[in-house]
């Protein structure tokens, strides 16, 4: 009896760990959403210049997925893990020292690569060390820490703005270095990266060249994705909520708090029903409900209508996102579950970089129609999805060290 509590309490806290180091990536990404339009003013540069700043940072976490991929797959998950904590809050807390639009950048870009090595990482750490009837509720609340950052940094931009300003919230971005204190005291290794430290070593270019076609299709589900996350919420608050319908700072953060409440909760809810019914049906369920509130959540003109829509839009975006974490651990090659889901996420991401600029620009093009582009671009990967989990395999429960599950 000790010894499963014992294993309940590292399974737990590798949980907590994953989810939290997300949650604070997520936190650090989305200061620059609220931001933007001040940094602009600051650096004499265009809406439209600004979200260049968004896509470098979503184009490099490629670079950093596959650097810290290869060392979590070497050294381990939990050294890594707290590297890229580390490295992501100090990047952060830089971005307030920028100088230059240029500097601006630069940094953004370095940040890119620490937040792309994070969740990957953090992922086969706490799916490694899980009983694999958790995996469907965890990977949901693994992923809901992505809008459980979005939460936080909406709170923070609607009760600290005025007296931090812009630079001061991303000082404030450097809280998250705490975070490896827990992870250092309270965290084991993943005991199946023992396991697999322990065999024979093989090249991860070679196993990757080895599975090119799962490789292949990973990067354009994660492609899709990613287009469907960012594609609702990158421009949805600033350019669409207060450019367009000119709503108060108030009612941005009031919708903002809601629909992020809805993210959380459709991420453990679709997460959970994909250990029922499976991972890539479960994701299906998710679009098809994006689809049906697609028109309302970007034509609603009052603010309660587009509160409620917006609810329902992001249960179910980050519903379908609460299955990624388990799907593509247990579509792994498990010789390189530190390297293969957070790679082919970022090369993902890397694919869908431009989703700022490309809905502004749709947008611009429409008369400032925010609303068009964002259902455009939704409703497109939506349907993109559907087709991907119909045609794509699964591995729903296959044990995580490589043998078939019991």
């Amino acid at each position: 009896m000790g010894s499963k509590t014992g294993n309940n309490q590292r399974a737990r806290n590798a949980v907590i760990a994953a989810y939290l180091s997300w949650t604070l990536d997520s936190f650090d990404f989305f200061i620059l959403i609220f931001t933007f339009d001040d940094v602009a003013k600051t650096f004499g540069v265009s809406i439209t210049a600004i979200t260049f700043a968004i896509t470098l940072t979503l184009a490099t976490r490629a670079v950093g997925a596959f650097i810290f991929g290869r060392l979590a797959d070497k050294y381990g998950r939990k050294p890594v893990l707290m590297l890229v904590v580390f490295l992501y809050a100090f990047f952060e807390a830089a971005s307030g020292f920028s100088f230059s639009f240029v500097s601006f950048l630069i940094i953004r870009a370095a940040f890119g690569v620490a937040m792309g090595g994070e969740w990957g990482v953090g992922t086969s750490l706490a799916m490694e060390s899980i009983p694999a009837h958790w995996r469907g509720w965890v990977s949901g609340v693994l992923q809901a820490g992505y809008p459980s950052g979005y939460f936080l940094a909406t709170l923070l931009f609607g009760f600290g703005y005025h007296a931090l300003g812009w630079r001061g919230m991303f000082f404030i971005g450097a809280a998250p270095a705490l975070l490896i204190f827990f992870i250092n005291s309270q965290i084991e290794e993943s005991p199946v990266f023992r396991q697999i430290k322990a065999a024979p070593r093989r090249s991860t270019l070679l196993i990757l060249r080895q599975n090119i076609r799962l490789v292949v299709y990973g990067v354009l589900m994660m492609a899709a994705f990613n287009f469907f996350s960012h594609g609702t919420q990158d421009i949805y608050p600033k350019l669409f909520l207060g450019r367009q319908l000119h709503f108060s700072g108030a009612e941005i953060t009031n919708i903002s708090l809601i629909y992020n409440v809805g993210a959380v909760l459709g991420g453990i809810g679709f997460g959970l029903l994909s250990q029922k019914i499976g991972r890539r049906a479960a994701i299906i369920a998710a679009c098809l409900l994006s689809l049906a509130v697609l028109y309302f959540w970007s034509h609603g003109t009052t603010p309660v209508e587009i509160a409620l829509a917006a609810f329902f839009m992001q249960f179910a975006v980050q519903g379908a996102w609460g299955v990624v974490p388990v799907h593509l651990n247990e579509l792994s090659p498990p010789q390189i579950r530190g390297t293969f889901p957070g790679f082919v996420y970022q090369l993902g991401n890397f694919l869908a970089a431009f989703n700022a600029p490309l809905q502004a620009s749709i947008a611009q093009h429409h008369g400032g129609d925010y609303g068009f582009a964002l259902m455009l671009v939704a409703g497109v990967v939506a349907v993109v999805l559907i087709a991907l989990m119909i045609f794509g395999p699964e591995a729903r429960d296959v044990s995580m060290a490589g043998e078939a599950a019991l």
